[in-house]
């Protein structure tokens, strides 16, 4: 009866940590080392590349010595979201309409005879795409892209 409530020793970026169960994810260590979701994972192999390890992969805690984690940060503190084809800087999680307006006119100034288009594709889950009107505020992924048209009223 091996292995009950025995605790599994690994290593995140440097910080000590105790695991439950024998095998873990890569989804998993993330959490554990509140590592972003966008970010990687690696495996630190002694003799030989680092392993990559992905969302869904298990790795096994039990062999000897203590596993070592270290995470590769893709995902900087804001995100690189794309507006009218140009990549822009984005440190928040969230933007809104007059934000996305502003980063595609940066000459914007309001306008009662203009209107905005506000489209967006590639976003995070609770907001994968959609349009935007004034007042509007989206949760932002990185390398979302929004596409602003302005027309005129006539």
């Amino acid at each position: 009866m091996g292995n009950i409530n025995k605790e599994f020793h690994l290593n995140i970026d440097g910080k000590k940590f105790e695991w439950p169960h024998q095998m873990i994810s890569g989804k998993e260590i993330k959490q554990l080392g509140q590592i972003h979701e966008e970010d990687q994972i690696f495996l630190k192999i002694n003799q030989g590349d680092d392993q990559l390890i992905n969302n869904d992969d298990k790795v096994d805690l039990s062999k000897p010595g203590t596993e070592q984690f270290y995470s590769l940060k893709i995902h900087e503190h804001g995100s690189r979201i794309i507006v009218n084809g140009r990549e822009k800087s984005w440190e928040e999680k969230t933007i809104s309409y007059d934000q996305v307006v502003k980063l595609a006119y940066e000459n914007y100034v309001k306008n009662s005879d203009v209107v905005y288009t506000v489209d967006y594709v590639d976003g995070p889950p609770k907001n994968p795409e959609g349009s935007m009107v004034k007042g509007d505020v989206v949760s932002v992924k990185n390398k979302m892209i929004f596409n602003v048209t302005a027309t005129n009223r006539s």
